[in-house]
């Protein structure tokens, strides 16, 4: 079969992408051609990015930090094979832990959550003493008049 168009397998390509239902037929209709599947690298690129970024910023405070990143990563690796790789190491590890932590008895635990209690405490402290000037143990001994 000879096709006639000037784009070549671009026409059939989008033909069978219109084939497939939902967000996987339409990705494939923008991967058809060379344009579109640059467009879809780099905007993915940014919108991942951003998003990895910006959860590694949020890990040390309180909130879904680590979700972002892994957010991220899904979304990156919708067109990056690096990044679905780095995604699975990293569910992987995550699995590890969790499997690990179970086996842990309560003693264990509550360390565990003491320690994450302390080093958020800090992070906290340490942010809002250097960004906003606010000394929360400062104030805290003015309350107590101590």
């Amino acid at each position: 079969m000879a096709i006639d168009s000037e784009t070549g397998d671009a026409d059939k390509l989008k033909d069978e992408a219109a084939r497939r239902s939902g967000i996987h037929g339409w990705l494939d209709g923008i991967r058809s051609t060379r344009t579109g599947a640059l467009t879809l690298k780099i905007v993915i690129g940014v919108i991942g990015a951003v998003m990895v970024v910006g959860g590694l910023i949020m890990v040390p405070f309180p909130g879904p930090g680590w979700l972002v990143v892994f957010a991220g990563l899904a979304v990156l690796a919708t067109e990056f094979h690096w990044a679905h790789k780095l995604l699975e190491f990293g569910k992987s590890v995550l699995h590890g832990w969790t499997e690990w932590y179970k086996r842990r008895g309560w003693t264990v635990r509550i360390i565990v959550l003491l320690v994450t209690l302390a080093a958020m405490g800090v992070i906290i402290w340490a942010a809002l003493k250097l960004s906003l000037g606010i000394d929360l143990v400062a104030k805290a001994r003015e309350l107590l008049g101590v």
